[in-house]
């Protein structure tokens, strides 16, 4: 046969042009899904069976089980989904992605889809150009749709004539016949394809061209489609392997619930073979072991009835799963004090809505760093043990390097998504929120300004008069306040701030800082304490009065948005 190396590009072309249409239509889907996706992943609970219906509907949405759990680790990732309830999902992504198999083997190849393909490129081309996003990404969506069926059209024509030339596949006809062995090749050969190509979804449309084509054995196409189910997990966890640990083990429970799911269908494989060829001809079909145009449905009929009871066999186990991966993937004791941004590292939501709440949650994080630092300042002052002084002080001082760098990042990450298209309402969030980030980082500077004038303070042995030493804790106490009513607007949602409680907080530190200038003054007069001790106290109280501005900066920024 005469295949050289432009009909090996033709093929390779035809396999990226089905790629790139399965992505389109994702990202299409997950635009115009966008809104909707924060309610969908806000009704999943820790009920199991929600958790799997919701796994379902994204999947068969998103079509595509790799993207599917990449997202679901990056949901793990931004605090949308606990671990226990991203199981759940899991399992309903793994009978999700089998809706792939049926809209191949019902459209690929009884119908010729793709004869429509361009009239719906016709459609949808329009569709791309106008402004409003919606239907821009339901344009994007027809195009992604009819590249898929394009792009199967092409694979079936540009794969090599096997039947003419069996010559071409005679490496495998050496591993069909060796017993148990046989399958277990081709589970491996079905791995390694979804984990070269990064989608499963690529991998079934091969193998059901291979299947049509008659290349390999229905026993043989059902062991790849194992194999890809082990194939996908891989995806999920080299995205986890820059995920915090939440992700880390949504991608090992994947791992671990689909290769338990292999190893109990590989025991009964033939059996379970005979079963799914006994219902074929039960609803009027061929055989698939000796009808190839019967193979496509049998192989996806075997598909979602291997995953269905797979979920309905594992679901009570879900438990001990996420017991064995809390076993596994170990909680770093000093994670926390590390610089990391928690939400939005991996980078791998496309969407203004999700991306926007993923910056949001790494916001709230930030606050709360911020916070943690306060304490560390709280606890600094009232230190009288040396060695305990120095390191709080030493704590402060990388909190500071991770308030600076955290500003930065989430700041460089809000750029990247005001680069796409935005709606008025999501560019004065994003601008709502640089202000936001940059108030915050400020009241990290006022905590590390309070530290060093502490320390300042510790260096030159300057001693505080208690009326000195209540005075400042009772503005600690003050800005304790009004730095929890900050967290909590940043944490509710954005919608249930209430600016009177937080301008009320910051008016009593303007009151208490001007009270306490006034009587400084006097007391710099009547040197009730001396005029060093006077500067460092000054500074403090001063400093803490700015810290008490930025945090009312941050409230009335979540007002103005969202008010």
């Amino acid at each position: 046969m005469n295949y050289n190396i432009l009909d090996f590009l033709t093929l390779i072309g035809s396999l990226g042009l089905f790629l790139f249409g399965m992505k389109l239509m994702s990202e299409a889907l997950q635009k115009v899904a966008g809104n909707k996706m924060r309610q969908i992943l806000a009704a999943m609970t820790s009920n199991r069976i929600k958790g799997v219906l919701t796994g379902i509907l994204i999947t068969a949405v998103i079509q595509s089980s790799s993207a599917t759990t990449v997202m679901l680790v990056s949901f793990v990732n931004a605090g949308l989904l606990s671990l226990v309830e991203s199981v759940g999902v899991i399992m309903g992504a793994n009978i999700g992605t089998t809706v792939t198999a049926w809209l191949i083997s019902l459209l690929g190849f009884k119908v010729n889809i793709s004869l429509l393909s361009l009239p719906f490129i016709g459609i949808g081309f329009p569709l791309i150009f106008s402004k409003n996003t919606k239907r821009k990404s339901w344009g994007e969506f027809i195009i992604g749709f009819s590249l898929i069926f394009m792009g199967l059209e092409a694979l079936k024509s540009s794969v090599p004539d096997i039947r003419n030339n069996p010559q071409i596949l005679e490496f495998l006809s050496d591993y069909t016949n060796l017993g148990i062995i046989s399958p277990l090749i081709f589970l491996l050969i079905g791995t390694l394809l979804t984990v070269i190509i990064q989608s499963s979804s690529a991998t079934m449309a091969l193998t059901l061209v291979m299947c049509n084509n008659g290349w390999i054995e229905f026993d043989l196409a059902a062991a790849m489609v194992l194999g890809e189910n082990i194939g996908t997990t891989i995806t999920a966890n080299v995205a986890a392997s820059v995920a915090n640990t939440s992700a880390k083990r949504a991608a090992r429970a994947h791992f671990i619930f689909n290769i338990f799911g292999v190893i109990w269908i590989m025991l009964v494989l033939p059996y379970f073979l005979v079963a799914i060829e006994w219902f074929v001809i039960k609803l009027g079909g061929q055989s698939p072991f000796t009808s190839t145009t019967a193979m496509p449905i049998a192989l996806s009929i075997f598909h979602t009835s291997f995953n269905i009871l797979n979920v309905i066999i594992l679901i009570g186990f879900a438990p001990l799963i996420v017991k064995a991966v809390t076993k596994i993937v170990k909680q770093k004791e000093d994670e926390e004090e590390e610089f990391r941004l928690k939400y939005i590292n991996t980078g791998l939501l496309s969407t203004s809505e999700l991306s926007t709440l993923q910056a949001k949650k790494e916001i709230v994080l930030f606050s709360e760093r911020v916070y943690k630092m306060f304490n560390f300042v709280k606890e600094l002052f009232n230190e009288t043990r040396e060695k305990q002084f120095y390191t709080t002080y030493k704590k402060i001082e990388k909190y500071e390097e991770i308030c600076d760098r955290m500003d930065v990042e989430i700041a460089t990450y809000l750029t990247k998504i005001s680069e796409g298209y935005l709606s008025k309402i999501e560019s004065k969030r994003i601008r709502a929120m640089l202000t936001i980030i940059d108030n915050i980082e400020s009241v990290g500077d006022s905590c590390t300004n309070i530290a060093k004038a502490i320390y300042r303070k510790k260096q030159e042995k300057i001693w505080f008069i208690q009326d000195i030493r209540n005075n400042v804790n009772n503005m600690f106490s003050l800005i304790d306040e009004t730095l929890n009513i900050m967290n909590k607007n940043l944490d509710d949602d954005y919608h249930n701030i209430d600016i009177l409680i937080a301008n009320e907080s910051e008016n009593k530190i303007n009151i208490y800082r001007d009270e306490l200038k006034k009587e400084h003054l006097q007391n710099i007069e009547t040197k009730k304490y001396k005029y060093q001790a006077g500067v460092i106290y000054n500074d403090i109280f001063s400093e803490s009065e700015k810290l008490g501005d930025f945090v009312i900066n941050v409230s009335e920024s979540i007002e103005e948005v969202y008010g």
